[in-house]
């Protein structure tokens, strides 16, 4: 007895592709070859003319009316039955036959096999998938079908209207269920023909978001309580977060550390008039702040009623920060102008308290009293020197040379620190009593060394140490090579070196830039740094910064000198050099590596260099026996030289290593002390440095 509660019908406009079809009942009908438009029963599927044969021989024939009258041309959809029982099949068959609406073709398999062999070739528009199906079930069949592709609707086919079996096949992804006692003509034809125009539909939509996905914009869709139901590719690269992360929270939660006011005024203007336009302040996944150019559109249901909020966002970031460059600019230029318009009543000011404070000092014998004399005439003469610096800075006026002295200038700067920084901040002091003279703009160099020292005592909020020292360098070949701005000949090295919180690697390259600043809004104009590198800049010098977090900053600026320095003879000259020991260079920039390398070789040593800390361990292990000595960088990715040097010192106690650091006190400094480090160079070290380090640890002085 049939599952269906009604009776097969006895005539069918279904064409039938009996090769796929093993029939128990015999005779059943067969499409006659030499005429099509006739139906009678098969006797053999052999003897039979496959439907695909059918449609070559009838190009226009798709199917026929029930009466075999002419043939009809409305879209035909090929439909796949898997299911066991023959008479299922039969009733199908008639049921589709019944419906003059549309046309339908129809193929029939009788296992879980065969039907996912069929399903695979993805020749058929609809599947009707019978939920017994022998040892399988049609819910697996389903499942399986999805798995590995198909997007053709696939209804499934229960009895006595199983529940249970009906959700759990929608949320498995049919697209209906029918009730097999249920079931008529009709109710079949319409629930195919509702699942095709909702496949079409999706099809649709699928078309559409591939298309917004192209948009370099981001494209969202949120309903009216600010959940997100839409997210594109360029919302994606824009704010990090995946759509698959995102449907189904809330907007506000994910786009704003906290809702602005504007966002309520959007909400009202949207609702009110459609549509809204305007700037918002939002965040990404990683915490970045943006600034993004909004534009919301109302979407409504077809009965007018608001549904959800179209939103597309543009970041115009960087084109605000560019606004606010600009407007720093044209500040400065309305500065420099406005120095220029009062310049001359300024020094018309100046001029007599100059001239007083230096009458004064004529008239007054009490040292107390000639040192404040002294102070208000040194300040009078800055306070000039500013003016013209403004001027500088603002309409590119180069300042006066002269050959000068910096460590007057640093004696200058000690004092104003010790008048006027906190008594939390300590100073200490380190000038070669020798120092070479530089030639250059001394208000100008003292705004470089004044910057410095205030950004310094500004990274010592609690407090610390901050060190000014100046010294004679001769920069040679091998350390013009690992500096672009640096060239052969004789510089002074003035340093300024604190104990504050330290800069942040990833905003190290960025420190020079104009207009950058960490500070608040109000407390810094970003201009500090620029001026610093500018000013050095123009005195043929340049700037190295080495920081790290927690510890420190030291800024090193290289002034070249021009006094008569002493010329080092060929004794000096001639630099200690080995003898083919072989030198280990650990370090992570490959610049400074190979020319290290290159500086050693021409002096007598094979080299071997490494670039993080796991290599030099393994390759000190394959080959310790000729390794004479490590130089190892104390800031490394992968594994830190402090690190690295305990697990070598564990191979061999008695291994020779020199420290490298571009900071002189730093805890992976100390850390590399306590492994039994007694020798670091500071970076960046010349030939000279570098061969005489070697020499004396290979030698045991």
């Amino acid at each position: 007895m049939s599952k269906y509660s009604q009776p097969p019908a006895e005539r069918s406009d279904v064409s039938t592709d009996v090769s796929t079809v093993s029939l128990k009942t015999d005779p059943l009908r067969t499409i006659s070859k030499t005429d099509p438009h006739q139906c009678s029963l098969i006797t053999k599927p052999a003897n039979c003319l496959p439907f695909s044969e059918l449609r070559t021989h009838h190009p226009r024939l798709i199917s026929f009316d029930s009466s075999g009258a002419r043939p009809m041309y409305n879209p035909l959809v090929n439909v796949l039955l898997v299911d066991d029982d023959e008479d299922d099949y039969i009733i199908t068959r008639d049921l589709l036959s019944e419906n003059r609406r549309a046309r339908f073709s129809l193929t029939w398999v009788a296992t879980y096999a065969k039907g996912l062999e069929m399903i695979g070739q993805n020749h058929h528009d609809v599947y009707l998938l019978d939920y017994r199906l022998g040892e399988h079930n049609g819910l697996e069949l389903l499942g399986e079908a999805i798995a590995r592709g198909c997007t053709a609707p696939i209804i499934l086919l229960t009895a006595q209207g199983d529940h249970e079996v009906d959700m759990e096949a929608m949320k498995a992804g049919a697209a209906d269920y029918l009730d097999k006692s249920q079931l008529r003509g009709p109710l079949l034809e319409r629930s195919i023909r509702y699942a095709l125009e909702r496949q079409q539909a999706q099809q649709k939509i699928r078309e559409q978001a591939a298309l917004l996905d192209v948009a370099t914009d981001a494209i969202l869709v949120r309903d009216l309580d600010n959940t997100i139901s839409f997210w594109n590719k360029g919302a994606e690269c824009l704010y990090g977060w995946q759509a698959a992360e995102v449907i189904g929270k809330k907007e506000h939660l994910l786009l704003y550390e906290q809702a602005p006011a504007d966002l309520a005024e959007a909400d009202q203007s949207v609702a009110k008039t459609g549509e809204w336009y305007g700037e918002l302040n939002q965040v990404t996944k990683d915490g970045k702040e943006i600034i993004v150019e909004s534009r919301w559109t109302l979407v409504q249901n077809p009965q007018g009623q608001a549904k959800s909020i179209l939103i597309v966002n543009t970041n115009i970031t960087e084109k605000k920060q560019l606004e606010t460059q600009f407007l720093h600019a044209q500040r400065m230029e309305s500065i420099g102008t406005l120095a220029g318009g009062i310049a001359h009543d300024l020094n018309n000011l100046l001029a007599p308290i100059l001239m007083s404070a230096q009458l004064l000092q004529l008239k007054i014998s009490d040292q107390r009293h000639l040192q404040l004399l002294k102070t208000v005439e040194n300040n009078a003469r800055r306070g000039a020197g500013l003016v013209k610096q403004v001027l500088s800075f603002a309409r590119g006026i180069t300042g006066q040379r002269t050959v000068l002295q910096v460590r007057h200038l640093i004696r200058e700067i000690r004092h104003i620190i010790l008048e006027t920084f906190p008594r939390s901040i300590e100073l200490s002091t380190d000038i070669d009593p020798n120092l070479w003279s530089v030639s250059g703009d001394a208000t100008q160099l003292h705004q470089v060394l004044m910057n410095l020292c205030i950004n310094a005592r500004d990274a010592m909020v609690d407090g610390g140490t901050l060190t000014l020292s100046a010294q004679n360098i001769f920069l040679d070949p091998n350390y013009a090579r690992m500096h672009i701005d640096a060239d052969v000949g004789p510089y002074i090295v003035v340093t300024v070196a604190d104990s504050g919180i330290g800069i942040p690697l990833k905003i190290q390259p960025r420190i020079f830039e104009p207009f950058f600043t960490t500070k608040e809004i109000g407390q810094g104009t970003g201009l500090g740094l620029s001026t610093v590198r500018g000013i050095v800049k123009s005195h043929g010098g340049f700037v190295n910064v080495y920081s790290e977090l927690g510890v420190g900053t030291n800024f090193k600026v290289y002034l070249p000198a021009v006094e008569h320095f002493p010329i080092p003879s060929e004794e000096e000259l001639e630099l200690p050099t080995g003898n083919g020991e072989l030198i280990l260079v650990v370090d992570d920039e490959a610049a400074i590596g190979e020319i290290t390398k290159t500086s050693l070789e021409n002096y007598g040593y094979r080299v071997m260099t490494s670039r993080d800390g796991r290599e030099a361990i393994a390759l000190y292990r394959q080959h310790q026996d000729d390794i004479r000595l490590v130089l190892m960088d104390m800031m490394m990715p992968v594994m830190d030289g402090p690190t690295t040097i305990l697990q070598l010192r564990e191979i061999n106690s008695q291994l020779k290593i020199i420290g490298i650091s571009g900071l002189p006190i730093s805890d992976k400094v100390d850390a590399a002390a306590e492994a039994g480090v007694k020798t670091f160079l500071s970076k960046p070290y010349t030939a000279k440095e570098l061969l005489q380090a070697i020499d004396g640890v290979l030698k045991g002085s």
